[in-house]
Formats: C-alpha cells, structure tokens, sequence
C-alpha cells in the first residue's frame, strides 16, 4: 500500500472529523437524529461525514467504490461489492451513532480498503482522543505514528475485555456469565466497536466478543488486530471476512488470549 494513500486517508478523517462530526457534536436538534429501523439511529453528522469521505476516496482511487453504512441502509445491493475484485472503500462515517446522539463518548471515523475482495489497509479515529490506527496488509499496524504490536501481557485468568451481550442469543449468553469468574473481568460495552479495537491497540483490554458483525464495523479494526499480531475469528474458529454472513465475532490480541477467552466463554 501506497505510503501517500495511507497519509492521505489518515488526512481525509482528521478533516471531516474536524469540519462536519465535531461541530455537530452536542449540538443536535431533535430534527437531526432518525431512526433507520427501530433502535438504530442516524445523524445529520452520518450523513454529511459520509457524503464527504465516498466523494473524496472515489477522488484518491477513481473506479473505486464505496460500500457505506448509510448509502447500504439506502441500498442493500451495494453489499455485493465486498467480494469484487477492483478497488472496494467500506466507510463507517461515525461509529458510535447512539453515543454520538446522545452527546457522550467515544465514537469514531473508520475506513477499510479491499482489493480483490480483501482487506488491504484500514484506518480507526477516535477524535475525542485524537487517536488515529492505520493498518496496511502485511506492513503492520500504526498508533498515532508509532508501529504496535498487541500482547496480553498478563497471567492467564487475568484478562480484560468486553462481551457484548446484550445482542448475544440466551444461550451464549449465559455460558458468558456463567464463565466470566475464569476469564478475568468483563468491562461494560463501550457502544463503539472502532474504540473497543483501538483498545486493543492500546493494552486497555485483551479481547472483544461480538455478536453483530456488519462489515463497517469490523472489517476496519480487524485489520487492524490482525497486523498487530491479534486474532479475529469467529466463535467456531473461522478467519472473519466483511464479506461473510454471520453472527457471533472473537477478538483477541494474540492466539493463546483467543483460545482462553473462548473456552471460557463459549466452551470448548
């Protein structure tokens, strides 16, 4: 991956944070917050990010295309894209909507490129923090500027992460209660996929478990995980791809935290 692309992208998402999220930020009127279905919620601030981020990386990469949340919740074909094999954006303009709306933290700007329907660079911000990943396939992963490599760091039975079960069937979410005591502590969900995998980045937690797993929200930061040395995987142990159908996701900062957490959790 270009070393100016990667800049670039990173620039895009500084701006629009800068110039169309921030200033909306608390500043809501009523008439700026709908719902796309029920509980899911959309802003002005989605909106305007978005139209600005596709027009600008259709500009970067022209033939490329834009697969966002927002135009998707418009047209679900456009989902179709993820396993073309020309140049493929997946944008989620503001990460963390309900947070957003609501007026608290965190959320965040996420972009992911696929190339032959592969993920190939990602970029995470988090402009509360002014906290900015960027992976490039098979070149590692960056935090603000500085390459990174997730480790648990930790003894086993001591782990930290987030399970976000609310969304979890009943059954897989009493096994996670019932195994919580082995793993270490369960955080509360942060409503923010983009900074639950920053924290990753970061040491603050050693996994996450999704069971939503829509390509915006993932196929950014698992890139990320991965070029760091982490796990994303579903729970039967197969690689996660945005492409792919399905519920239920396990991040992990290393392989042998992935394996803990699941046979904690899940079962073996």
């Amino acid at each position: 991956m270009a070393d100016h692309l990667l800049a670039d992208v990173d620039t895009l998402l500084r701006e629009t944070a800068a110039d169309v999220v921030l200033p909306l930020f608390r500043r809501l009127d009523d008439a700026d917050v709908t719902e796309k279905a029920p509980g899911d919620l959309v802003t002005i601030a989605d909106q305007r990010a978005e139209e600005r981020i596709s027009a600008e990386l259709r500009r970067l990469l022209p033939g490329s295309l834009v697969v966002g949340e927002e135009a998707v919740a418009e047209d679900g074909s456009l989902l179709r894209h993820l396993r073309d094999g020309g140049d493929v954006w997946v944008v989620d303009p503001v990460d963390g909507t309900g947070n957003f709306a609501a007026g608290r933290r965190p959320f965040a700007l996420m972009v992911a490129l696929l190339r032959a329907g592969e993920p190939t660079a990602s970029w995470v911000f988090d402009p509360l923090a002014a906290t900015m990943a960027v992976a490039s396939a098979g070149a590692g992963t960056r935090l603000d500027g500085r390459p990174v490599r997730a480790a648990a760091a930790v003894a086993p039975g001591r782990l930290r992460g987030t399970a976000m079960v609310q969304y979890l069937p009943q059954a897989t979410r009493d096994r996670v209660a019932a195994g919580e005591g082995r793993i270490g502590e369960l955080l509360p969900g942060q409503h923010c996929a983009g900074r639950e995998y920053l924290d990753l980045l970061t040491g603050a937690q050693q996994f996450v478990m999704f069971w939503r797993t829509l390509p915006w929200d993932h196929a950014p930061g698992a890139l990320l995980v991965r070029e760091a040395g982490g796990v994303a995987r579903r729970f039967d142990g197969t690689e996660y791809h945005p492409a792919d159908d399905g519920r239920g996701l396990l991040v992990a900062v290393d392989e042998q935290t992935w394996h803990e957490v699941r046979a904690a959790l899940l079962g073996d």
